[in-house]
């Protein structure tokens, strides 16, 4: 910009000295390359500039008393300028579009300067660290140490790093950070780009895949081995035992049963924590989720004599969610309350709109939970009566599954429970409102 200041001006001023007979046509013609050629080194073309130079050679031309003075060569100079704004626009347009590629791009992209610091980011870098007003250190918005070495190695000249990181809040998340060096000219300092890629769903399949060998390995275990001792005492002792086949055949079939159950948890689970990095953006009115999965329970509460007892105001506000995950956890949270209550008695369901959240408690009037246990109550598997839950049909990983259907729609459980009085489950959601805060 210093030299297209000083050489523009120039230029205007030799053209008029020309003109008026101050300067002979050699040491015009030479004075004007030497401007051409510093503006030609200029970075940025100056528009206004060169539209000054322009019409000043314009006007020279008009004007009669001049017009003998004014020869091809000074035409020559007006289409020099002339064609170099034109390069000027083309440049200014490719710059243009360039900004508008890095600011469409889907993964964030942060370039950096000698000094680690950010000098530009576009949108999809907001959600990671937000604003970027001004040059700041990488360190300020990403505090992971392989990052930050991988910044300094890059910096300090190595052609390019790639770590993988993951972040905390408010969900786990896995990022691939690429670091390369840019060559050629800096954009506003920029020496080095870093991109972000999220992994998050590589990682999950992965970890998905472990757990769900894991897991069913353990839990499949007992029931095929009580189906592999049950068919070999059917083919030998109890071959002619009409009765003994009767019963051994409907313990087998509850076994076979309770094996479906723990696939299809498993399955359920696996694909909510799939997903759970994402939080779903869908409204659903959840006064109706809740009410049609009471509805298709009441017929296994009253299987133990139990009542169903809503209380959901008409205003009840929808919610931000997935429709399908929701009617998931509140029939699980309905199931058990059905599992665990005391026969004969009622399971209250109340809801509520407080502070920009959905809240929606369910109780049962059962034994009660150990205070102990409430911690660990939504880890996979974990039974406080292991007997019992298996003699109720229980696979241990309804409440896990409520807890990660949570972490995906940004809500939180609560856990209350009574010793022999019964206990709360208090489920909290986003309500669909441009206000809503996130929960501390």
């Amino acid at each position: 910009m210093l030299v297209a200041a000083v050489s523009l001006p120039g230029a205007a001023v030799i053209a008029v000295l020309w003109a008026l007979g101050r300067l002979d046509d050699a040491t015009a013609g030479i004075a004007a390359i030497v401007c051409v050629a510093l503006t030609a080194l200029a970075a940025t073309p100056a528009a206004l500039s060169l539209a000054v130079v322009r019409d000043a050679i314009d006007k020279l031309g008009a004007q009669g008393a001049l017009a003998g003075r004014l020869t091809p060569a000074t035409h020559a100079l007006a289409r020099a300028w002339r064609g170099a704004e034109s390069r000027g626009d083309e440049a200014r347009a490719r710059l243009s579009a360039a900004e508008a590629v890095l600011a469409g791009l889907p993964d964030p992209l942060i370039l950096l300067d000698r000094q680690r610091r950010i000098v530009r980011a576009n949108a999809a870098s907001g959600e990671l660290i937000g604003a970027v007003p001004e040059a700041r250190d990488l360190a300020a918005s990403l505090r992971n140490p392989q990052v930050l070495a991988a910044a300094d190695a890059v910096l300090r000249g190595e052609p390019g790093r790639i770590v993988e990181f993951s972040l905390a809040v408010p969900v786990e998340r896995w990022l691939s950070a690429r670091f390369a060096r840019i060559d050629g000219p800096p954009l506003d300092g920029a020496v080095a780009a870093l991109t972000l890629h999220d992994i998050t769903a590589l990682k999950r399949a992965e970890q998905m895949r472990a757990d769900f060998i894991a897991n069913a390995g353990h839990e499949l275990k007992t029931p095929l081995a009580s189906l592999s001792g049950f068919v070999e005492t059917l083919r030998g002792p109890a071959r002619d035992d009409a009765a003994a086949r009767e019963r051994f055949l409907g313990i087998m079939q509850e076994q076979a049963e309770r094996m479906g159950r723990l696939v299809n948890d498993l399955l359920s689970l696996s694909r909510i924590e799939l997903n759970e990095h994402v939080a779903p953006t869908g409204r659903v009115a959840i006064g109706p989720v809740v009410a049609h999965i009471a509805a298709t329970l009441e017929l296994r509460a009253a299987h133990r004599r139990m009542r169903l007892e809503l209380e959901l105001p008409a205003g009840l506000p929808a919610v931000l969610g997935d429709a399908d995950e929701l009617a998931q956890l509140f029939q699980n949270l309905l199931d058990n309350a059905i599992k665990y209550g005391r026969p004969e008695s009622e399971i209250a369901v109340a809801g509520s709109h407080e502070g920009g959240f959905v809240r929606i408690a369910v109780t049962d009037r059962g034994e009660g939970i150990p205070p102990e246990h409430l911690p660990r109550l939504t880890e996979r598997f974990y039974r406080v009566d292991t007997a019992r839950s298996r003699e109720m049909g229980g696979t241990g990983l309804g409440l896990a599954v409520v807890k990660h259907i949570l972490n995906r729609h940004r809500g939180r459980l609560a856990i209350d429970s009574v010793l022999g009085q019964g206990s709360t489950f208090t489920v909290w959601l986003r309500a669909a409102d441009p206000a809503v805060t996130e929960l501390q």
